[in-house]
């Protein structure tokens, strides 16, 4: 239910956010405690503000409730992707090469899971990350189709 909740949430939302000149980052549907949340991420260039949420929101509920295809109450939530913003789309690796981020694969690559590193490429449906490992760096390359999680990191 909770994914046919996030598809059809995605396919009334994509059209609000062109009209708005947003970009849908991602869409999920979750439950915490009692409450479930229907949480929808957008952006811009330049990052979005409470204004770009709020109109994304009135415009979204008023479709939504419209089909009304959500059985139970939730809360509806429009926001940014934060600093560490999910990395789900090709388009995402490309667009974020030279940034710095944490892959987890589905199985592992060099004896590894988990991978922290700057994106050198995305090419050929694989992503080249530079790591450092002790004092050294190495490049790593991963099968897209072997991401199961990325998102952008902070380096301290």
């Amino acid at each position: 239910m909770s994914k046919k909740i996030v598809t059809l949430t995605e396919e009334i939302a994509q059209p609000i956010v062109d009209a708005m000149d947003l970009e849908l980052v991602d869409v999920e549907f979750v439950k915490e405690g009692k409450n479930h949340f229907l949480r929808v991420y957008v952006d811009k260039d330049g990052g979005i503000d409470i204004e770009d949420c709020e109109k994304v929101s009135e415009q979204l509920s008023e479709q939504i409730d419209k089909q009304d295809p959500i059985e139970s109450a939730y809360f509806l939530e429009v926001s940014s992707p934060g600093v560490e913003r999910k990395l789900k789309k090709r388009e995402d690796f490309e667009r974020f090469v030279g940034s710095y981020v944490y892959i987890k694969t589905f199985e592992p690559i060099d004896g590894e899971k988990e991978f922290f590193g700057d994106i050198k490429s995305f090419e050929n449906d694989e992503v080249t990350l530079v790591v450092k490992v002790k004092t050294q760096t190495k490049e790593v390359t991963i099968p897209y189709k072997k991401v199961a999680n990325a998102h952008l990191a902070v380096s301290f």
